[in-house]
């Protein structure tokens, strides 16, 4: 008895640990994620669809982990009992069809980033959050509390703020109807993901087995290799393998640091996928959207920083609403863990555990 009562304690550390781990890995790719794609475009990249190919290309990487969390299960479990994955077939599906729809979002933003300054196309994204607490409430029932819905509202409102100055910022070599598609095509990757991200939540419920975090990433692999695909078709199509290379030579920066940008960009964009797909796993969907959104006016100051954007008052602003409202969350979620603690350590155990109390 007492060793399990050790065991819950230690079980929910972890997950906090793990938590603030993601939280970190997705803040790195939400951050310079969009920048690095922005350098490659502004210095001379005019591949859209090999650009969508480098948010999720670097799927191999994730072998790595998966390989030594299988040698360090062979350790303790029978040989009989330790597989290198343990995706079932109905979830390999789910995540395949998770994937294809991440490859068109991929798409959709990549499009955005071409055509808009840093600072526009993050703060369209930022209305990710309103879709994504839409979906979630739908797709997974998401329980709102004041706290909660505190958040989104101020972060809403930080963005909205934000759009109040960007009637400026169309670039001087582009034509009004290339600016309003890119607008539009943005739009359409934030509503996208909005939507995706509930689903993964939703995948996580609807898992007949045990979701562990090996688990987790296996189903990351699985989306971004198919989303890879999606991408990949749409380079054969647009002749893109064909122009990389004389696209390297041409490039502002130099031939070498133009393969260290889609190195360094399609490192960085895993980050962010396995980071967000992590926070769901260890909190919700909600948490990844706020995330992302409260990460919009980093984004901001880090494009004055290194592509000299203009920092208007608004852009000020937005950043105090968006710290308010992320405060705003977690300290929603720290007074709710302390009078619901006995529930949330059995939560904290397993997903599937969590599917059970709901």
């Amino acid at each position: 008895m007492e060793v399990g009562k050790e065991a819950e304690p230690n079980t929910t550390t972890m997950r906090k640990a793990l938590l603030i781990i993601n939280c970190i890995i997705l803040s790195i790719g939400n951050c310079a994620g969009p920048l690095m794609m922005r350098l490659y475009f502004i210095h001379g990249g005019k591949r859209v669809w090999f650009s969508s190919w480098l948010e999720t290309g670097a799927w191999p990487i994730i072998l790595f982990p998966i390989a030594c969390a299988y040698f360090h299960r062979s350790r303790t479990l029978p040989t009989s009992q330790n597989k290198l994955f343990f995706m079932t077939p109905n979830l390999f599906l789910a995540a395949a069809f998770i994937g294809i729809l991440t490859g068109f979002d991929d798409y959709l933003y990549a499009y955005g980033v071409a055509r808009l300054p840093v600072s526009t196309s993050s703060l369209i994204i930022a209305s990710q959050l309103a879709f994504t607490a839409g979906f979630a409430f739908v797709l997974v029932k998401q329980k709102f509390t004041s706290y909660s819905i505190n958040a989104v509202f101020l972060l809403t409102i930080g963005a909205g703020v934000l759009a109040m100055h960007t009637s400026g910022d169309r670039p001087a070599n582009e034509s009004n109807r290339e600016y309003v598609l890119g607008f539009l095509m943005t739009l359409g990757a934030a509503a996208l993901y909005g939507f995706i991200l509930p689903l993964v939540e939703l995948t996580y419920k609807k898992a007949k087995q045990e979701i562990s975090y090996a688990l987790v990433m296996e189903i990351q692999i699985v989306m971004c290799l198919f989303a890879t695909g999606v991408c990949t078709i749409g380079m054969l199509l647009n002749n893109d393998f064909k122009v990389i290379s004389r696209e390297a030579r041409e490039y502002e920066l130099g031939e070498s640091n133009y393969y260290i940008i889609v190195i360094c960009s399609a490192i960085i964009w895993q980050c962010f996928f396995l980071g967000a797909i992590g926070v769901i796993f260890c909190a919700s969907s909600l948490l990844s959207g706020i995330i992302i959104a409260v990460l919009l006016p980093v984004t901001e100051i880090l494009a004055v920083i290194f592509y000299k954007e203009s920092f208007h008052a608004e852009k000020g602003v937005a950043l105090a609403l968006s710290l308010w409202g992320f405060l705003s969350y977690f300290y929603g979620e720290i007074k709710d863990s302390k009078k619901t603690k006995p529930p949330l350590q059995t939560e904290m155990t397993s997903v599937s555990d969590r599917q059970e109390s709901v």
